[in-house]
């Protein structure tokens, strides 16, 4: 029997994970691109995926699941939009600073809720939805800037991060009906299967679209391998947590939680990129931290 608790641990540790993941990729746009960057997390990722999945197997002695068609179609749903979310999200990143691009993209919990509850039959409860709402004006009100005086304002990079958030957020429930649908007792044993199936449906796809648009982007990938090595374990790590959660609760409570992920950004903004916080952004994060009470203790 696992504990009540165990999933809020696995989606503070992917949330980490995650925001040193997007920060390295970050760094990897201006000589790779977007999709390029992109492709780093799948790439440098899947070898890590499948070394947690024969570490999963010599651990628990759970055997190898066989994957039936409707777990393979979810997966290849969720792999795509992560796709399209990922080199979304990296685009925002250029246009805005790192927390802002962040934030726009964690507007995904609402869409997440109804997702959720269309597809899965996931009923978000009062609690839930009391967090989901307190958490987005967080965000939100992180995201807000003052008109500069000469400064035209672009809608450019609110309009990449919101896009980019329906994108992540169809993944989450792609990956959520994915691991469901796993014929195994080991939740474990079905998240790690998903993630491996996943990297790989998602590498081969840019693979193939790099080697077709891009060669020389595949080539610069090749290029900074030391820094795509260390993006690509933190990706592989994240989504390996993210997908324990997931194993374990409703896809809109882990993705509420996940709003953390918006404070760690600052965290590594402030660090990394010398990105001052401003009133909003604290008001904002004191927000998304008495959402997580709630959630938790709802």
């Amino acid at each position: 029997m696992q504990a009540p608790w165990l999933w809020v641990v696995f989606t503070i540790v992917a949330a980490g994970a995650q925001t040193l993941r997007n920060a390295m990729q970050r760094e990897l746009i201006g000589t790779l691109g977007s999709v390029g960057a992109t492709q780093v997390r799948f790439l440098f990722g899947l070898p890590f995926g499948v070394a947690f999945l024969i570490l999963v197997r010599l651990g628990t002695g759970a055997p190898f699941p066989a994957l039936e068609s409707k777990v393979v179609l979810w997966t290849i749903f969720g792999a795509v939009a992560q796709i399209v979310a990922t080199a979304l999200m990296l685009a925002a990143m250029r246009e805005r600073s790192f927390v802002v691009a962040i934030a726009y993209i964690k507007t995904e919990t609402v869409q997440v809720a109804l997702f959720a509850l269309v597809f899965l039959g996931e009923r978000p409860t009062p609690g839930l939805i009391l967090a989901i709402i307190t958490a987005t004006a967080g965000v939100l009100l992180m995201s807000w800037r003052k008109p500069v005086a000469g400064v035209e304002n672009s809608w450019k990079p609110a309009i990449l991060g919101l896009i980019g958030a329906t994108f992540f957020a169809f993944a989450a429930i792609g990956f959520r009906a994915a691991i469901t649908g796993v014929a195994t007792p080991s939740f474990v044993m079905a998240a790690s299967s998903v993630l491996v199936l996943g990297l790989a449906i998602q590498t081969l796809l840019l693979l193939a679209y790099l080697s077709a648009i891009d060669r020389a982007a595949m080539l610069a990938i090749l290029g900074a391998w030391r820094s795509s090595l260390f993006a690509g374990f933190m990706g592989a790590l994240s989504s390996q947590f993210w997908y324990l959660a997931f194993a374990l609760t409703t896809t809109a409570r882990v993705r509420t939680l996940a709003l953390i992920e918006v404070i760690f950004a600052q965290l590594v903004s402030l660090r990394m990129f010398r990105e001052g916080v401003s009133r909003n952004e604290l008001i904002g994060m004191s927000l998304i931290v008495i959402a997580v009470v709630v959630l938790i203790n709802s």
